[in-house]
């Protein structure tokens, strides 16, 4: 097997077949250095611009993603890059990362499930991005993985009242306790520290 075959080999059992091709393409055109890891609770993914001791771009992605979920946290991370080439130094979600984002999207959404499809084009018909559609994506993205149970409802913080305590499903090393609504997200008290958080409505969480 050659060093080719056995990277389109490790992308296939990562990402959606039909991305695979254009994925390691992109990969080496911007001489990407490419990691796969295990599950980090803090975030999904992580893109590093090329600096003085480190020149060259660097993207990681959690490997415990399902093949979809993978390629929607891979365009984001793609989108860090595009705009590290054609803006520089600018916000890391601003404007400029937002648009590059919307075009990779719409560039890609054939690759997606075609249940994804209508919410990937509700998500990047304006700038700035829509937060809450994003949350709607990932719950059905969440549907293709293997452990999936449809008639197991996942548990959001909308379903909680003030005085709740909980974690956040995907980072469950914080303990919040639920304050107030403010329209679509809740003020959040962090237990530990007792600083006070936005989150949105729509994540979902583990009640303590």
């Amino acid at each position: 097997m050659t060093p080719e075959e056995r990277y389109r080999k490790i992308l296939s059992n990562h990402l959606p077949a039909a991305a695979v091709g254009w994925v390691y393409d992109y990969l080496n055109l911007h001489k990407v250095h490419f990691h796969i890891t295990l599950e980090r609770r803090s975030k999904l993914g992580d893109y590093r611009r090329p600096y003085s001791d480190h020149n060259f771009h660097e993207i990681s992605i959690n490997g415990d993603l399902n093949p979809y979920f993978f390629l929607w946290v891979f365009l984001h991370e793609a989108a860090h890059l595009e705009t590290h080439l054609h803006y520089r130094n600018v916000q890391p979600h601003g404007h400029e990362w937002q648009e590059e984002y919307r075009q990779l999207l719409i560039a890609h959404a054939i690759l997606f499930p075609t249940d994804i499809q209508p919410l990937l084009k509700k998500y990047t018909r304006h700038i700035p991005l829509s937060h809450p559609i994003a949350k709607e994506i990932e719950s059905t993205l969440h549907h293709y993985d293997a452990n999936y149970d449809p008639d197991e409802v996942p548990l959001t913080l909308n379903d909680l009242h003030p005085g709740d305590r909980f974690s956040l499903k995907q980072n469950r090393d914080l303990l919040f306790e639920v304050l107030e609504k403010r329209r679509t997200r809740w003020l959040c008290k962090e237990v530990t520290t007792g600083r006070q958080y936005l989150v949105n409505g729509s994540s979902e969480v583990i009640k303590c």
